[in-house]
């Protein structure tokens, strides 16, 4: 029995040349890989004992086939030291602070003592950082005399990549390999390194490491030739120069052939460890496509880190584009046919379902849900197909794994990219449906940010029972409806389901019973309230009444409305306008449903049914909404087109009056300006008063505009409707349609930018007029001149830019922000812990507030308890 053992620590080092050779199973001394036979060349790039990739052979170190031998290291002996690139600064550091002549670091023995002592106590700790190391090279730095040998020292300039310079002589990577080897070993440790791990000429490569094949396959073309890997093809220039080399010395050749050949050695190891070093030209293939060498294999984000780690494609899981499908629960997905037939769930035969899981082997792969595949108990898959299905169900036995294709009811992850809170990814039940798109229910695109313009989602089939039961607990739809981020409901209605439940309770407009059973077909109520009242005889109901079918009994909430929609100054709960919503038992007495009681982010309704009563309860009512709010809708008719923004000629005058006042001012306030009249703002150059007085005004006059149509708009008009319930829009967006677009601005003033003294040509110099500086008079729907235009794109590529920079500002401080705190805990104490147990913090958050928990809807009800509190401490 193996006993449990704990990692200590862990330290880094540098491999020795000795090390190097004792990891090689092989010399590598020619560049040739195979010869005409096809077969690998001995002591070449693809000798068979550095592993084999060809079927049929077998590694000449472990013996493995392909596919079990993992690969062998080779090395190449460089007749020639190089410097390693990754190291080049602190090879700088060691030669600026170590005696030319003794390699002695240059510090007294106290100091030495001193630095030593505080490195192993930070070592112990496990505090250790660069900036310890950093101050003894610098104070060694300083010393311009040896105090060993007492020769004096030299300016070393570092030229990138790769020279080193002392007296207007380059130091070759032999002279610097000289002086490193001289550095004694307590040196070495006051430098922060071990000596036996890590000493500083190892840094100085007198041998290369050659990865083994499977690291850097050969593929075969179509047209039979081999095409070698990016590494291949640099560990060939490399052997290739260093027999040169070789040949050159040996043959006496003159000094600036060698050193010419030595700098060609050095660019292809460089080029061979990291091909994207600054001031080196990248090594290329003869397509002109850079090299992928080592250190690009590693970094970024298709690095083997990121790229084949942290995040990979996986089996088991589909992309295609959403659609949106009402009628889908918030809980479910809709998927395409093909995709459930090639998805698969594992089932195992055992005596309670053998039967099933026999009918599903006769279906075989085409009939839906059928089996793709079928695994033995000694781990034998057989192709499960129409003409073996009948023979395969037969042999099945208690142990035998089934591969059933995804059918109704099975829970998936669901997630859309970019991922940034935890409700990117949520489990659903798959609903399998024809054509080629997920199909899902608007209401649960906030959480993913999702629209249906062409996004792409992912789905993930989990395949333990495990999986399965984390993905039903934690990841439910229904589990998420509140965001942890404000306490709210994230998921709930949006666009035509707000605009239909707003047309459908606002007033108390007549609906007679066919309109009523119309209003109700899809739900499974089987009578109707009691009539509202007679109209013209017949009994009529209203939206309240059948809004409040789909509420919970025995919900009591009210709220105020974000506007009152006759009146707007009512401060009345009984007030017939709508100012208000009272729910008392399920009934919705007063009020309209808007985006405030059922909406995403706001949602006052949902959040309470989740919290007092449960998540299962909030879903089916959000079920039951939607498809409410689509029959209002349908019953109400709603359209927006180009004639629901227009205005009639008395406020087309009114808007022109007031723009054309502003402008005046604007004029007045530049007159007084260069009359010296203008009384500066506190804190404020006369220059900055006026841009923001002009400003000021200008944005006044947008906003009266804007209230103008609204005014003549009403809200009979669907863009009003839509602004007024919170579907969509804003008054501001009718305003730029109906009125004026109003003042442009970038980086929140004027336009100033342009040619000298103007913003275009055909403006005076000087000129600080309204038209001059950016101010859109007209509205889209009328449409712009071609000056406002050009002013207009100005202020519109502001936000473009704007947003592309905070997207990936924001991306990659996310990034840094998830690997700095991944580790962190909520333990069962409530304290906040990392993982080696050292407490961040005693309580969660500082509170132990859970967001997601905490009364979002009822901010009144907090200020009520207080008042009653006052009350009762007055009295």
């Amino acid at each position: 029995m193996t006993v449990p053992k704990r990692i200590g620590k862990i330290r880094f080092g540098l491999i020795s040349p000795q090390e190097f050779r004792k990891m090689s199973v092989v010399k590598i001394i020619t560049a040739d890989t195979y010869d005409d036979d096809g077969f690998p060349i001995e002591m070449g790039l693809m000798d068979p004992r550095l592993g084999v990739i060809d079927p049929g052979l077998r590694c000449r170190s472990c013996g493995g086939r392909p596919g079990e031998c993992p690969g062998h290291f080779g090395h190449i002996d460089l007749i020639a030291p190089v410097i390693h690139v990754g190291f080049a600064k602190l090879i700088r550091k060691v030669l600026r602070a170590i005696c030319r002549d003794c390699s002695r670091l240059m510090l007294k023995d106290n100091e030495k003592k001193m630095y030593l002592e505080q490195i192993q106590e930070l070592e112990r700790l496990g505090q250790m950082t660069d900036d310890t190391v950093n101050k003894v090279f610098a104070e060694a730095r300083k010393n311009k005399t040896c105090p060993y040998c007492g020769a004096p020292q030299q300016e070393i300039k570092f030229e990138r990549p790769l020279s080193y310079i002392e007296e207007g002589h380059k130091l070759t990577a032999s002279d610097i390999r000289d002086r490193f080897e001289k550095v004694p070993d307590e040196d070495i440790q006051v430098m922060g390194m071990n000596p036996a791990t890590a000493r500083p000429e190892w840094m100085i490569l007198t041998v290369l490491p050659v990865p083994p094949v499977t690291m850097r396959p050969s593929i075969t073309l179509e047209s039979g030739q081999r095409s070698e890997d990016d590494l291949t093809h640099k560990l060939v220039d490399i052997i290739r120069i260093n027999q040169r080399f070789q040949e050159n010395r040996e043959a006496g050749a003159p000094q600036p052939i060698i050193e010419d050949l030595w700098e060609l050695l050095q660019y292809h190891v460089t080029t061979f460890l990291d091909n994207t070093v600054s001031g080196v030209p990248p090594a290329r293939h003869r397509s002109g496509r850079p090299l992928k060498t080592l250190s690009q294999r590693l970094k970024g984000k298709e690095g083997r880190f990121r790229g084949s780690l942290s995040g990979k494609r996986v089996n088991f899981s589909a992309r295609t584009v959403i659609s949106p499908d009402p009628n889908l629960s918030i809980g479910e997905v809709g998927v395409p046919m093909d995709i459930a037939m090639e998805l698969s769930v594992p089932m195992i035969a055992n005596s309670r379902n053998m039967e099933i899981v026999k009918t599903f082997v006769r279906r075989g792969p085409d009939r839906h849900p059928g089996v793709n595949y079928v695994t033995r108990p000694d781990q034998r898959r057989v192709k499960v197909t129409d003409k073996n299905c009948e023979e395969v169900a037969e042999q099945i036995d208690i142990g035998w794994k089934i591969d059933r294709q995804l059918a109704d009811g099975d829970i998936v992850l669901f997630n859309r990219q970019p991922s940034l809170h935890r409700m990117s990814i949520m489990s659903h039940r798959v609903k399998v449906m024809p054509y080629k798109t997920f199909r899902l229910n608007p209401a649960v695109c906030p959480p993913y940010n999702a629209d249906f313009d062409g996004d792409e989602m992912n789905m993930h089939v989990p395949q333990t029972e495990e999986a399965r039961a984390e993905a039903e607990i934690l990841m439910r739809v229904q589990e998420n409806i509140l965001s942890p981020r404000f306490g709210g409901p994230i998921i709930g209605g949006i666009h035509d389901y707000v605009t239909g439940s707003f047309l459908l309770t606002h007033g108390r407009k007549p609906i007679d019973r066919r309109g009523a059973m119309e209003l109700l077909k899809k739900f499974d109520i089987t009578e109707l309230p009691a009539p509202e009242g007679e109209l013209n005889g017949e009994p009529y109901w209203t939206g309240k009444q059948i809004f409040s079918l789909i509420l919970p009994r025995g919900l009591d909430l009210n709220f105020k409305a974000d506007f009152c929609y006759n009146c707007d100054v009512c401060k009345n709960e009984e007030c017939e306008n709508d100012a208000y919503v009272v729910i008392q038992d399920g009934q919705l007495k007063i009020g309209t449903i808007d985006a405030k009681a059922v909406g995403a982010f706001k949602g006052k309704i949902t959040d309470r049914i989740i919290k007092e009563y449960s998540p299962s309860v909030a879903s089916e009512f959000l079920d039951r909404m939607t498809r409410l709010a689509l029959r209002g809708i349908m019953h109400a008719g709603f359209s927006f087109g180009i004639d629901d923004e227009d205005i009639p000629p008395e406020a087309v005058d009114q808007i022109e009056e007031t723009t054309r006042t502003a402008r005046e001012k604007a004029q007045q306030l530049i007159e007084a300006y260069n009359a010296g009249e203008l009384e500066p703002l506190p804190g404020r150059t006369l220059d900055e008063t006026l841009e923001m007085r002009i400003m000021q005004t200008l944005g006044k006059a947008r906003d009266t505009a804007g209230k103008i149509a609204g005014r003549y708009l009403g809200l009979d008009n669907s863009g009003v409707v839509m602004a007024v319930s919170g579907a969509r829009g804003s008054m501001l967006n009718l305003t730029q349609m109906a009125a004026c677009v109003g003042q442009q601005s970038v980086r929140g003033e004027r336009i100033m930018r342009g040619y000298a003294g103007r913003t275009l040509p055909h403006f005076r110099r000087g000129d600080l007029g309204a038209e001059a500086h950016g101010f859109v008079e007209s509205s889209y729907k009328d449409g712009l001149n071609p000056t406002e235009f050009f002013f207009h794109a100005i202020g519109g590529r502001e936000g473009l830019v704007d947003t592309a920079i905070r997207t990936s500002q924001s991306g990659y401080l996310q990034r840094r922000l998830v690997n700095a705190l991944q580790d962190l805990e909520v333990k069962y104490d409530g304290t906040v812990k990392e993982t080696r147990g050292m407490i961040v913090q005693f309580k969660y958050g500082e509170d132990g507030v859970d967001a997601s928990r905490r009364d979002y809807a009822s901010t009144d009800n907090v200020k009520r308890i207080i008042k009653n509190v006052l009350k009762k401490e007055s009295a």
